[in-house]
């Protein structure tokens, strides 16, 4: 487990190492998380999710992992290998998937946290009635995110307008990750369902992921500061 108390994580979304690089080698390390997504590790590879421990960042893993048990379990060993801080998997996957993967880390002298993303914050309520969901967003998260902590995870990952219900419903140990965090001078861009840093944090959120307003900004250690401060 890391002894690093930052909240904030960065998302590395980038199509390119030196692109990427460009923005790693202005954070400190000390005030952030790094999210390493499917673009990136499907260009980059592992190697260069061990580059970005080397330099003294906690990585969260963002692939997402959904498919049979011991094939998600598998995936998520391999991950453990690399040094990851957080990784996560479908919580729509169901039960034994999740056990699996769990019981699997559970095994090592130290693992990485194991989260589950319950309903992606990009989606509208038409589209979570499109894909077959019934209820609003909230009860789907709600709903996934019990059977996550049931299943032993560590977390959700979760929009933050539904924080608040899940720490009142889930405890306060149970971890919750929040995209869709934008400060209020920043555009939504994709997402749909979001929240201040401030808002986040007083809502429930443990960690925050944020992209654009630190990855986009002029000077994105200055926005990496301004947040934390809010945060703070």
């Amino acid at each position: 487990m890391s002894k690093n108390e930052a909240r904030v994580i960065v998302a590395l979304d980038y199509p390119n190492a030196s692109s990427a690089w460009s923005l790693i080698d202005q954070l400190e390390p000390s005030m952030c998380r790094l999210k390493i997504g499917k673009e990136m590790f499907t260009r980059l590879g592992p190697d260069f999710v061990r580059q970005v421990i080397d330099k003294g960042f906690d990585v969260f893993l963002d692939l997402k992992y959904h498919d049979i048990p011991n094939t998600v379990a598998a995936a998520c060993e391999a991950a453990a290998d690399l040094g990851v801080w957080m990784m996560n998997v479908h919580a729509s996957g169901g039960r034994k998937m999740m056990e699996t993967a769990m019981n699997r880390l559970q095994q090592r002298e130290s693992r990485p946290l194991l989260i589950a993303v319950t309903i992606l914050t990009s989606l509208s309520q038409d589209e979570i009635a499109e894909i077959g969901y019934p209820g609003s967003a909230q009860d789907n998260v709600l709903r996934l995110a019990r059977l996550a902590q049931q299943s032993g995870l560590d977390g959700v990952v979760c929009s933050p307008k539904e924080a608040a219900a899940l720490r009142m419903q889930l405890g306060n140990d149970f971890q919750l990750i929040t995209p869709g965090v934008r400060p209020a001078t920043a555009s939504l861009d994709d997402q749909t369902r979001v929240m201040t840093p401030a808002d986040a944090i007083a809502a429930g959120s443990s960690y925050l992921v944020v992209g654009r307003p630190i990855t986009a900004a002029d000077d994105p250690m200055a926005a990496l500061s301004a947040i934390s401060a809010e945060i703070a």
